[in-house]
């Protein structure tokens, strides 16, 4: 069966790519280089409507469904992975908002969420806690009706920027979700810079001694801040970043097959040798590979089918390896040019390492996907071997 997306989809998938190779890709590079993304992207970004995609129209949002959200996080991963990190964690923040808030919150923060006349950021990390997120160490306490923070949130995207924020703390040993705005007293904010890759994206270090909020600020009930609420956004992330690096692969291929049908070596163009075709190939087949992935994720999401979580996992697995992959087999094509900041490719390898690493690392995804196997596959009746068969072996 062939996949086919609908005209709608088709045309808003055109929209994004014009928007990507007009206003992202002629700048990415100096945004890397810069440590930054401009406001005016930002509010560009926001004028679209893609800040507000996941959100019901009724708060302002662009309803947009899941395939065309995925194709959206691919063109801006095309062109700038800095600044589709911006998408996932607003979005994550809107999403999770839209699924466990209360009526006051959502009418509240979701309009400026959907508008971009407020950035939200995710703050989950710590400087100790990364994949056991159950164990954050930052702590809530509640105080007359207030909730006092105190504790150390890390590698936060976009927090040197973002207006609110949503944090994660232990309240009576309770894991629980709590809206920290950023002028909130007892908050300080220090920028992160010289990172790896997704350079432009802003991360910050939350501080909080003592930071006072209102205890209405609580998002759905305590002890619902891992499982519910922070578990709902983080599968939407790994969503998006799952088609973000479909959008490095992607990249890399076009970049490839530009570079290597004008340079020449050996008196014919590289493409004209065995061995790039080879690689080209490996490119082509695991860039479509991925995308399929992440559309059977897609689908999933869409219909409501509870397998979407295991299938969303899997894609941003294969998918976030392929662009390491493809993105090193990039550079290697590119040669000395290659490892320069003149050409984009040594920005995809540096921004597909950090895919590996976000919303689930490689690793955490190996165990979670090798759990639904066994789970899976012990559950079906073993095949009935004849006793023939039996015996010849």
């Amino acid at each position: 069966m062939k996949i086919e997306l609908t005209t709608q989809q088709k045309d808003a998938q055109a929209e994004f790519r014009a928007f990507v190779n007009s206003e992202v890709i002629p700048y990415a590079n100096s945004y890397d280089q810069e440590e930054r993304t401009p406001t005016k992207l930002i509010e560009k970004l926001a004028q679209h409507g893609y800040l507000g995609a996941v959100l019901p129209k009724e708060f302002g949002g662009k309803a947009m469904n899941t395939i065309a959200y995925g194709l959206l996080n691919e063109e801006i991963g095309r062109g700038c992975s800095s600044l589709r990190s911006l998408l996932t964690v607003h979005c994550m923040v809107a999403h999770a908002l839209c699924k466990w808030g209360n009526k006051s919150q959502k009418d509240y923060w979701l309009p400026k969420l959907a508008s971009g006349e407020v950035i939200a950021a995710f703050a989950l990390s710590e400087p100790n806690v990364g994949s056991d997120a159950k164990s954050i160490e930052t702590t809530a306490t509640l105080s007359g009706d207030s909730y006092i923070l105190n504790g150390h949130k890390k590698w936060i995207t976009y927090g040197q920027i973002a207006d609110i924020f949503l944090v994660f703390a232990q309240c009576s040993g309770k894991p629980s979700a709590f809206l920290v705005e950023k002028n909130s007293p007892g908050l300080s904010i220090q920028p992160i810079s010289g990172m790896l890759g997704v350079r432009a994206s802003m991360l910050a270090e939350l501080q909080f001694q003592d930071c006072r909020i209102p205890q209405e600020n609580l998002v759905g009930k305590l002890g619902f801040g891992f499982s519910y609420v922070a578990s709902s956004a983080l599968d939407y992330g790994r969503y998006s970043v799952a088609w973000g690096s479909v959008g490095i692969a992607q990249a890399c291929l076009e970049a490839c097959i530009q570079y290597t049908s004008k340079r020449k070596q050996f008196g014919v163009y590289l493409k004209e040798h065995q061995l790039i075709r080879q690689m080209i190939t490996e490119m082509i087949a695991n860039v479509k590979a991925a995308r399929l992935l992440c559309y059977q994720a897609g689908y999933l999401k869409e219909i409501g089918d509870p397998s979407s979580i295991t299938e969303t996992s899997i894609a941003k697995y294969f998918a976030s390896t392929t662009a390491t992959k493809v993105a090193n087999d990039a550079v290697q094509i590119h040669g000395a040019n290659g490892c320069t900041s003149e050409y984009s490719v040594a920005r995809y390898l540096r921004d597909a390492k950090i895919m590996e690493i976000i919303e689930g690392s490689t690793q955490i995804q190996q165990i979670t996907i090798a759990d639904y196997g066994y789970q899976e596959y012990l559950s079906q009746p073993a095949p009935i071997v004849s006793q023939k068969l039996l015996a010849r072996t």
